[in-house]
């Protein structure tokens, strides 16, 4: 059997975790882009000493990332960012395509929050993009992650505005910030993705 790849995707806080989330309580293989950045990035891994020189204020005192202030660094200056992105999207990109070898499930989620900035995946056979609006976005960031509104509109402004890709989308999921609301919506998409899978074989 072939696994139907879906790629998540939506803007910062838009809500991609709590419905990956979600579909992993179906059983569904989830991949997450920003774990593998994450664990590509602690002491020892294979990014972890390219980003530690290239931006040595980051370095804390016991010698891992500060990464609130890198996040301030690229969020604030466009050719850092990109040089991170550099970086890091070939090493994130490679460790998807091992751990999707391993998945043998009908179908499985990778989140991957740029995957319209960056290169195509040619690996995803469907788009779903969680949308939410901009406010709603602004005011789960500054929550969760304890930063200002203007870091936030700038992290807002580095993506794809949320028309381009709700245009580029196969699937939405509606994320007005009620879970329950969210439910009934991956329920739905988790019964088309099982028939589609197995459709494709």
């Amino acid at each position: 059997m072939t696994t139907r790849v879906i790629g998540l995707t939506g803007g910062v806080g838009s809500g991609k975790s709590t419905v990956a989330n979600l579909f992993a309580q179906h059983g569904v293989p989830v991949i997450d882009a920003d774990l593998i950045a994450l664990a590509l990035t602690l002491p020892k891994q294979p990014a972890f000493l390219a980003i530690t020189q290239h931006f040595k204020e980051i370095v804390q005192a016991n010698g891992s990332i500060d990464r609130s202030k890198l996040r301030h660094i690229v969020f604030e200056q466009a050719a850092q960012r990109k040089w991170l992105e550099d970086l890091l999207h070939p090493l994130i990109r490679m460790k998807i395509e091992d751990e999707l070898k391993k998945i043998t499930a009908p179908y499985c989620i990778i989140v991957i929050p740029l995957l319209f900035e960056v290169k195509p995946y040619d690996f995803i056979d469907r788009i779903l993009v969680v949308d939410t609006l901009e406010q709603n976005q602004i005011q789960r960031v500054m929550a969760r992650d304890k930063t200002s509104a203007s870091l936030v509109e700038k992290i807002l402004h580095s993506q794809i505005n949320r028309q381009q890709r709700l245009v580029g989308a196969d699937d939405v999921i509606i994320n007005d910030g009620k879970i329950a609301d969210i439910i009934p919506q991956v329920d739905q998409l988790h019964q088309i993705y099982m028939n589609l899978s197995q459709k494709k074989d």
